[in-house]
C-alpha cells in the first residue's frame, strides 16, 4: 500500500464514521447530548484542514474534509436550530 492509498483508506474511515450520527440526527432531530462548542469547532477545524489540503494538492486531504466539513455542518445546523428553539421557548411567557 502506498502513501496515497493509505491516505483515502485514512479518509474513508475517518469520514465514515459522521454518517450514524448525521444519519441518527436526521431522523430523530435529537441533538440534546451534542456539545455545540465542539461541532463549531469541529467545523472550523475542518474548513482548515480543507484549506490546507486545497494547498498542497492533496486530493485525500481535501475529500476527506471536504465531506467532513458537509456532515458535521449538517449536525450543527441542526444543533443550532434546537439551541434557538429551546432559547425562544424559554423567553416566551
Amino acid at each position: 500500500m502506498d502513501t496515497t492509498q493509505l491516505g483515502y483508506l485514512a479518509a474513508l474511515l475517518t469520514t465514515g464514521s459522521f454518517l450514524p450520527q448525521v444519519l441518527y440526527t436526521l431522523r430523530t432531530r435529537d441533538t440534546r447530548s451534542i456539545s455545540l462548542s465542539m461541532y463549531l469547532m469541529l467545523v472550523c477545524g475542518t474548513g482548515t484542514w480543507l484549506l490546507y489540503g486545497l494547498s498542497i494538492s492533496a486530493l485525500p486531504v481535501v475529500l476527506a474534509n471536504a465531506l467532513s466539513m458537509l456532515m458535521s455542518s449538517v449536525i450543527l445546523i441542526v444543533k443550532l436550530r434546537e439551541v434557538v428553539r429551546t432559547r425562544t421557548a424559554k423567553s416566551a411567557p
